[in-house]
């Protein structure tokens, strides 16, 4: 059993949660379409579905709260997060949104032009559609073992410079940037390496292409530097996030991870012309350049966060408890993604409904059979969410297939993590009874996984015979 610390923090206000019994959860889940995304959260036992904007604030988070100044223009609660920001992420331009892909869209609409190509480690559902939306095509150039659920490589988010170099001498001017991501939700939580990080930047950089990070969860990237990177083991995590941002142009955050906010993000970057162009469009999609979207008193709680995110005690405890559920998921023979990412486990959905075709959907079918069993809520990761090929019309079939566990930061103890776990090991030993997957019934144009509906593609249940 791997190390699981005691959580360095105490209990001081409770949200009661209720179980309910598998009849409810079935009507549940039949009245949401089979998606357990549009259950009400009080159907929900446990939810997974998302670390973002889900976490517990601190007693001295809910303090700052009440420090907000809700001032329109030029708010102090501004001038206190940007130099959180520029602290602990290093970039000299900060400017605010409302979340994360506020950031994408400002992002895209500054850069992207149609016919535009953009190389990646891994798409991530809402980057791409902002992208694609902007007229860019995306290109995967992630390392083989990303693809592969089994590997054991502990940089699975690390660029193959190769495929890197490739797209830039296909594309050549047609590349805007270069997008990157420190973990790479879409391969489970994988992180990215220091040096890799900085020898894709270099080779970008060579060829006039600006890098910018997706930082959302760079600090859990920063402790997996610590822990398996040679050299940095010595270093701080704040150190080692500093690292991580240094050699990019800048980066879009979503303060709903990492920062352990419950809304709020911002764009960082270094270039001010890109700035001032960046907070142009921030003036006519998010807010003011000083708030973007933000009330003041989420600013102050967010820069109280920045500096909580970054303590070492707290990063231990955040991924031994990842780290706990993906151990017991393993040693009892649950096919899950290796190794066990920063955020979230991910159960390999294609292994566990291997009786299901992938035009079944056996992630979105497995997310449906977890909820009916114990009513965790998590979330597909694989051909839902991949959507469709803007081209052709036709569905993607990604190499992974998994449902993500994502578990918030400091609200489940490690009972509620043995409930997911035993949940896990219920649904696998009896996958068998699965003997239909999902399709769908209506299907939105763009993260289509958020809104649509499925029906059990044998009848009334995906249990039926």
């Amino acid at each position: 059993m791997p190390d699981h610390p005691a959580e360095p923090w105490r209990i001081k206000m409770i949200e009661p949660i209720r179980t309910t019994t598998r009849e409810h959860r079935e009507k549940a889940l039949r009245e949401a379409g089979w998606n357990p995304c549009l259950l009400r959260s009080e159907d929900v036992y446990i939810d997974l579905f998302t670390d973002s904007g889900t976490s517990a604030m601190s007693d001295r988070q809910w303090s700052a709260l009440m420090r907000g100044d809700e001032a329109y223009a030029g708010a102090r609660s501004f001038y206190l997060f940007e130099q959180a920001v520029r602290t602990h992420y290093g970039y000299e331009h900060v400017i605010p949104v409302h979340q994360g892909r506020g950031g994408e869209n400002i992002l895209s609409r500054c850069l992207i032009r149609p016919g535009s190509h953009v190389p990646g480690n891994m798409y991530f559902p809402s980057t791409r559609a902002h992208q694609e939306l902007n007229g860019a095509t995306f290109h995967d150039v992630i390392i083989d073992e990303a693809h592969d659920a089994a590997d054991e490589h502990p940089f699975k988010g690390d660029v193959d410079l190769a495929k890197l170099r490739a797209v830039i001498a296909e594309h050549g001017a047609a590349i805007p940037y270069v997008s990157l991501a420190a973990t790479v939700n879409m391969a489970g939580g994988q992180p990215i390496s220091v040096a890799n990080l900085t020898a894709a930047c270099d080779l970008a950089h060579a060829h006039g292409i600006p890098v910018f990070l997706d930082t959302a969860r760079a600090v859990e990237n920063a402790w997996f530097v610590k822990q398996r990177e040679p050299g940095w083991a010595n270093h701080s995590i704040a150190d080692i996030l500093l690292a991580l941002c240094a050699p990019t142009d800048g980066a879009v955050m979503s303060a709903k991870k990492d920062c352990l906010a419950n809304i709020g993000g911002w764009i960082a970057l270094r270039d001010p012309g890109l700035a001032e162009q960046a907070r142009g469009l921030v003036l006519l999609y998010e807010g003011l350049h000083t708030y973007g979207g933000m009330a003041g008193r989420d600013m102050e709680a967010i820069a109280q966060g920045i500096g909580e995110s970054v303590d070492e005690h707290h990063i231990r405890a955040r991924i031994a408890q990842v780290e706990y559920l993906g151990h017991r998921l393993d040693t009892a023979g649950v096919p899950i993604v290796h190794p066990v990412g920063g955020h979230c486990v991910c159960v390999d959905a294609t292994a566990v409904l291997d009786h299901l075709p992938r035009t079944e959907l056996p992630g979105q079918t497995l997310a449906a059979a977890v909820y009916l069993e114990g009513g965790i809520r998590g979330v597909e990761r694989g051909t839902v969410s991949a959507g469709r090929d803007p081209a052709t019309g036709e569905n993607r079939y990604p190499p992974l297939e998994f449902l993500r566990l994502a578990i918030p930061r400091r609200v489940y103890t490690q009972s509620h993590i043995d409930h997911v776990a035993d949940t896990l090991v219920r649904v696998h030993k009896n996958r068998h009874d699965i003997t239909h997957g999902l399709t769908f019934t209506h299907e939105p144009p763009h993260l289509r996984f958020f809104q649509a509906r499925f029906a059990p593609a044998g009848g009334a249940d995906i249990y039926d015979g």
